[in-house]
C-alpha cells in the first residue's frame, strides 16, 4: 500500500515487526550513504521503542553496514527520558548497546540530551534549552538553519509513536502539542512513565527534510488511520511529524489494519 510521492505521505506496509525493522535498517542505511556521497556527511534522528531499537539492531548486523562512513554521521535524538545516565530507560543507552557502541562513530558527533544527573543536574527545563542551545550551533556551523526554526536540516528523523498518538515525548492536548516556537521543551507529568522527558517540539521535526514514523501492532492501529487521514496535531500530535520533504510511514500490516486504501 502507498500513496502518492510529493507532499502526501508515502505509506509502505510490511507484512510484520521484524520485516518492518529490517526493511527500515536497510532504507535507513542507503539514505545515510546516499545523504554522504552528496554532501560529505549526514545527519539522523534517533527514537527509541521496541520499532526504533530495533532497527538500530538490525542496522548494526547487516551485511552493508560499512557503505555509512561513521565518521562523518552526525547524530542526535527526538526524545528523551529525563532520568539518570546509567538508567536503563534512557534512549541514548538502548541507541549504544543495539548500535553506536559497535561502529566507528565520531564522538564528538554524537549529540545526546542531558541526563537528570548531568551537567543540569535535575532540570528538565535547563537541559532543553541546552539541547536546543546544540542544535541552533550545529544549523549555524552547517548553514542549514530555515526562518526562526534554529535546528540543523536533519537527513532522516526517525520516529515511533503511542497507541493514544503521541510522537517523540509530545502528548495529546499537551502543552508540547502547542508549542511554536521553541526547538526543545521540558515535558512533565507524562501519561506514561517516566514522567519527565525532554523532546524536540513539531516546528523542529519539521525541518527535517525526511521524516519516518516506524510502527508495529494492533493497539497502533487507530492513531495511524486518523494521522493519514488528517486528523488535528494538538489532539494526535503524531498527525504533525512530516517532513519537508518527504513523510514515510513504515508500518506492519497489524497497524495498517484500519488505514483507508487510497484510489
Amino acid at each position: 500500500m502507498s500513496t502518492p510521492s510529493g507532499t502526501e505521505p508515502t505509506v509502505v506496509v510490511h507484512p510484520d515487526a521484524d520485516v518492518l525493522a529490517a526493511a527500515a535498517a536497510a532504507r535507513l542505511l542507503s539514505s545515510l550513504a546516499d545523504a554522504q556521497a552528496r554532501k560529505g556527511h549526514a545527519s539522523v534522528v534517533l527514537t527509541g521503542g521496541g520499532t526504533g531499537i530495533a532497527v538500530l539492531e538490525h542496522v548494526r548486523r547487516s551485511p552493508a553496514r560499512d557503505a555509512v562512513d561513521w565518521s562523518r554521521l552526525d547524530v542526535y535524538w527526538g526524545d528523551e527520558r529525563f532520568v539518570p545516565a546509567a538508567d536503563d530507560d534512557r534512549n541514548e543507552k538502548q541507541a549504544r548497546a543495539a548500535l553506536l557502541d559497535h561502529v566507528p562513530i565520531d564522538e564528538s558527533r554524537v549529540h545526546p540530551m542531558a541526563a537528570s544527573d548531568g551537567a543540569f543536574g535535575d532540570d528538565p527545563d535547563a537541559a532543553a534549552s541546552a539541547y536546543a542551545d546544540v542544535l541552533a550551533a550545529s544549523a549555524r556551523s552547517a548553514s542549514t538553519a530555515t526562518g526562526a526554526v534554529r535546528v540543523p536540516s536533519f537527513d532522516v528523523l526517525l520516529l515511533g509513536l503511542g497507541g493514544e498518538g503521541h510522537t517523540a515525548s509530545i502528548f495529546p492536548a499537551s502543552p508540547a502539542a502547542r508549542e511554536n516556537t521553541a526547538t526543545v521543551v521540558a515535558v512533565r507529568d507524562c501519561p506514561k512513565p517516566p514522567p519527565t522527558r525532554l523532546s524536540l517540539t513539531l516546528p523542529a521535526i519539521r525541518a527535517a527534510e525526511e521524516v519516518w514514523l516506524l510502527t508495529a501492532g494492533e493497539a497502533k492501529a487507530d492513531a495511524v488511520a486518523l494521522a493519514l487521514a488528517g486528523a488535528d496535531e494538538v489532539s494526535l500530535p503524531v498527525a504533525g511529524a512530516k517532513g519537508k520533504r518527504r513523510t514515510v510511514w513504515l508500518i506492519d500490516r497489524a497497524a495498517a489494519a484500519k488505514v483507508q486504501p487510497t484510489r
